[in-house]
């Protein structure tokens, strides 16, 4: 069994000093945590996997497609693979977990993300 504490993950995502931070990946799925600071902008492109955000905390919009929607803390989206997505009118800190299935860019031939930081074993624990 693996448990990991979000403040434990949030902490290792702000110290690896990433907007994106993977902390978990199978064979068939990976989970990150994703962190866009107020009036900030979202970078991301479509992915070639199927992903599924849970809004941990703070309030914006996303547009998935031709889609626009409020979001907040409690919030789920789905995102198909390669649509096209982001979020904006960032109010507070958005901060998500992400879960690809399959595993992030997996479908592209390239496992993992690139530069991301796997935290140490004892940042993960409580």
């Amino acid at each position: 069994m693996d448990i990991f504490h979000i403040t434990d993950v949030a902490e290792a995502r702000f110290l690896a000093g990433e907007k994106y931070y993977e902390f978990f990946s199978a064979d068939t799925m990976s989970l990150g945590l994703y962190a866009l600071r107020a009036g900030e902008d979202d970078p991301q492109q479509p992915h070639t996997e199927d992903e599924i955000y849970y809004v941990v905390g703070g309030e914006g919009r996303v547009m998935v497609g031709d889609e626009d929607s409020a979001v907040e803390a409690g919030d789920v989206i789905f995102v198909g693979a390669g649509v096209q997505h982001y979020f904006y009118d960032i109010k507070r800190t958005l901060t998500l977990l992400v879960v690809f299935a399959p595993p992030r860019r997996s479908r592209a031939g390239v496992n993992g993300v690139n530069g991301a930081h796997k935290p140490p074993d004892d940042a993960l624990q409580a």
